[in-house]
């Protein structure tokens, strides 16, 4: 789920960190150029000779250290073979092996300590901390160390279909979180690159909305049934939404009654009464082309009088272009007055869930999102955007084909998916 997104922002913490070292190293490297080009000419030949010699006694200390070792294993062949030969040799023999020893002692004081430092000197490189800014007590990161990188991230992210002005506040809100800030090791500069954009997207997607559950204890206390209308377009799963949402409350101990009020499409009255039955829930249907209006009164006065807390309008899918349809949904809002009005979106569609989100929001008024199908939505485009381009929040998100398949939509979860380990 989102794994576009995903690939994308770790990608962006990776190019900044290594976008920064790599101009960190330039800038120390032609530092280094430019303190020996000031020298005096005397200096700076000395310098050069100095360099050379060291390299020099690198090669030679490297040489002296592959001798010696094999010298040792010769020395040692040697022992080997003496302890085989026959004693009889006596004396002969072990005065050879004196001298033998004598010939190959071990290298010279000068050769030791030149070894010796060599290894100290290596071992102290081991044991400097690796990365970035060894060289300096800090790095300011600059707008020119992340600006061709947050433009690339902009791309992608309007090629992972999330809307344009939710990639731009993206991007601008990294910026103002990195430029200015001072870090010592590279490991530093990828951990705030990471905290940057957690604290993006969490701007992105916290909207301020209803709260369903304190809304449906409310109902049940005032007898007053809890009344919402689900609305999109043909294709969404929106008839599958709603049985979700009533298995859902079922569950939490409530007792829902759905409304076909659907009843311009063809099938979409037997369809939802399928729903119903399997998920145990009243359904309240008239016949094919009776007003929806209707039927949604009809389902409201059952839960008044049978005591049961929701109403779950059901809606003819529609485009959001269509004046007809679009006024027949008006209409039930004016008989019914429904609490709630929730747009179902199609994951899958991207940045036209978007538009069609904005389009019923300007119609008839969305306090909440479902989008469905987000189980198989690489991209994560819609779940980035929709909820920020109407200001209103998601509420659930659609996981599978299952009534069971369907969970509250949390922004934590939301940034953890898109920038967890």
């Amino acid at each position: 789920m989102f794994e576009s997104l995903k690939k994308k922002f770790s990608g962006t913490i990776n190019k900044i960190s290594d976008e920064v070292s790599s101009k960190e190293e330039e800038e120390a490297t032609r530092k280094k150029e430019e303190k020996v080009k000031d020298l005096p000419k005397e200096e700076k030949e000395e310098k050069v000779k100095s360099d050379l010699k060291l390299k020099d006694e690198d090669k030679q200390v490297k040489a002296l250290s592959s001798e010696d070792k094999d010298k040792e294993t010769s020395r040692f062949s040697f022992l080997r073979r003496k302890s085989d030969s026959d004693d009889a040799s006596g004396d002969k023999e072990q005065k050879d092996l004196a001298d033998s020893k004598e010939k190959t002692e071990e290298p010279s004081k000068e050769v030791k300590d030149k070894i010796k430092d060599k290894s100290d000197s290596k071992k102290e490189d081991e044991e400097e901390p690796s990365g970035l800014f060894t060289f300096a007590t800090h790095k300011t990161i600059s707008e020119k160390d992340v600006d061709d990188i947050l433009f690339e991230l902009e791309l992608a992210l309007l090629e992972g279909d999330v809307a344009m002005e939710v990639a731009d506040q993206i991007v601008q809100s990294v910026k103002e979180d990195l430029v200015g800030r001072k870090i010592k090791r590279r490991s530093d500069l990828a951990d705030y690159t990471r905290e940057a954009l957690k604290n993006a997207i969490s701007e992105i997607l916290v909207v301020e909305g209803p709260n369903l559950e304190e809304l449906v204890q409310k109902a049940k206390k005032t007898g007053e049934p809890l009344k919402i209308m689900f609305v999109g377009v043909n294709g969404t799963g929106k008839t599958t939404t709603i049985s979700k949402i009533a298995d859902y409350y079922v569950k939490e101990g409530y007792t829902p009654v759905i409304a076909a009020s659907d009843t311009f499409r063809a099938g979409a009255i037997e369809q939802i009464s399928h729903h119903a039955e399997n998920v145990g829930v009243k359904i309240i249907r008239h016949q094919k082309g009776a007003d929806p209006a209707a039927v949604a009164y009809d389902a409201v006065e059952h839960a008044r009088a049978r005591n049961k807390e929701l109403v779950l309008i059901d809606t003819a899918g529609r485009m959001q272009t269509n004046v007809n349809l679009m006024d027949e949904m008006k209409k039930i809002q004016r008989v019914v007055k429904p609490d709630l009005a929730i747009f179902v979106g199609d994951a899958l569609t991207g940045n036209d869930a978007v538009e069609q989100a904005r389009k019923f929001n300007d119609a008839v008024g969305v306090d909440g999102i479902i989008l469905t199908k987000a189980d198989a939505d690489a991209k994560g485009g819609a779940a980035l955007s929709i909820g920020h381009v109407i200001n209103k929040p998601i509420l659930f998100l659609g996981v599978g084909q299952g009534y069971g398949d369907i969970m509250e939509f949390h922004p934590d979860w939301m940034v953890e998916q898109v920038l967890g380990d």
